[in-house]
C-alpha cells in the first residue's frame, strides 16, 4: 500500500526487531491515516527538496515493538506521527536546518550527531497543534533544546 508517492507502508512498519521476535507491527487505520500524513507533510516534501531517494530506518512501531526496544508505548512513533532518516550525502545537521525552515512539524530531534553524516533525524507531524520544537540528542548530554546548544 502507497502511504504517498514515494513512500509505502511496508517501509514505514518495518523493523528487524519485530521480525526476530515475531511481533506484530501493522499499524489501525487511524495510525495509517497519521502515517499518511507524515509522509506527505515531512518526507516527501524532504524527498523532493534534496532528490534523493531515502528509507525511514523506523517509522511506525506497535505497543509490543516499543516495549522490546525499550520506547515508550505513548510515543508518536506508536502513533504513526514519526519517523527517523537520513539522507544520503546530506548532513544530518543541514537536513534539520532545511526543515525548520521550510516545514510545519511537532517535534524535529537531531540525534547522535556528531558531524557530517553521523546520528539520525526524528521529525513528526501532527494532524492539528504542531509545536515545532526542535531538540538536540547525545548520549553524553540526553535531550535539549535547539540545534546543538
Amino acid at each position: 500500500m502507497k502511504l504517498s508517492e514515494h513512500f509505502s507502508l511496508e517501509e514505514m512498519t518495518k523493523s528487524q526487531t519485530a521480525l526476530r521476535r515475531n511481533l506484530p507491527n501493522q499499524p489501525s487505520e487511524a495510525q495509517t491515516e497519521a502515517l499518511v500524513l507524515l509522509c506527505e507533510n515531512v518526507l516527501e516534501p524532504v524527498r523532493s527538496h534534496f532528490s534523493i531517494p531515502f528509507t525511514p530506518s523506523s517509522g511506525y512501531r506497535s505497543a509490543e515493538l516499543c516495549v522490546a526496544i525499550g520506547s515508550s508505548v505513548s510515543s508518536q512513533h506508536a502513533k504513526g506521527e514519526a519517523a527517523d532518516f537520513e539522507v544520503p550525502s546530506i548532513s544530518n545537521l543541514e537536513l534539520c536546518t532545511w526543515i525548520i525552515n521550510n516545514l510545519d512539524f511537532d517535534q524535529l530531534i537531531l540525534e547522535c550527531y556528531t558531524g557530517g553524516n553521523t546520528g539520525w533525524v526524528h521529525c513528526s507531524y501532527k494532524p492539528e497543534g504542531n509545536r515545532k520544537e526542535v531538540l538536540t540528542y547525545d548520549k553524553e548530554n540526553g535531550y535539549r533544546k535547539g540545534l546543538l546548544t
